[in-house]
């Protein structure tokens, strides 16, 4: 008999300092086969394979100390926990983004391979705008991953591509697409 995993199965809570770097043991695992890239103000969608294992070499060192920053000036770790396991993690970032005071980033969100396509990526998202408004953000800004399974998802948030990125933020990850979610607007 096969187990469906349910919504109501997932603990979600904040996660502690101490518990940052159980974010890399999230598989991220996946079948790429499409990316985007921009191109000027258009997004163009194109057909790229990439066998995903795991994280990649020295992501983990990179972005661990960072991360941490984050959490130490008060960003916000929302946890899915399924079994005792961290499976799927959001940040929000609390720091005003420099090119864009007015919005809060979200620095990082992955939802491991088992439990995709169960909403666990739009509770997270919902429960991190519903943090950031709060905190007085008028939106937020997401550096993506290009992959199609991303933006698609950031786009029927309501996010939309910016052509004019945060310096920092496209100086740290130029690959990525950049985009802009003003919770005052409606998702598509």
């Amino acid at each position: 008999m096969v187990h469906e995993k349910k919504h109501a199965d997932f603990i979600i809570r904040p996660l502690q300092r101490s518990e940052v770097t159980d974010i890399w043991q999230i598989d991220r695992s996946e079948i790429i086969e499409e990316m985007y890239r921009l191109e000027g103000e258009q997004l163009l969608l194109e057909p790229q394979f990439y066998d995903v294992q795991g994280w990649p070499e020295g992501e983990a060192e990179i972005y661990t100390h960072i991360l941490l920053d984050c959490h130490d000036h008060g960003g916000v770790f929302l946890g899915a926990y399924l079994d005792g396991t961290l499976v799927a993690v959001a940040v929000t970032d609390v720091r005003p983004v420099g090119a864009y005071p007015e919005l809060y980033q979200l620095g990082f969100m992955h939802v491991g391979k088992t439990v995709r396509g169960l909403g666990l990526a739009g509770e997270l998202y919902r429960r991190s705008v519903a943090i950031a408004k709060e905190a007085g953000a008028e939106g937020f800004y997401i550096s993506a991953t290009p992959t199609r399974r991303t933006i698609d998802f950031y786009v029927k948030q309501g996010a939309k591509v910016t052509t004019t990125p945060d310096p920092l933020l496209f100086k740290r990850e130029p690959e990525d697409i950049h985009l802009i979610h003003r919770f005052n607007a409606q998702a598509s």
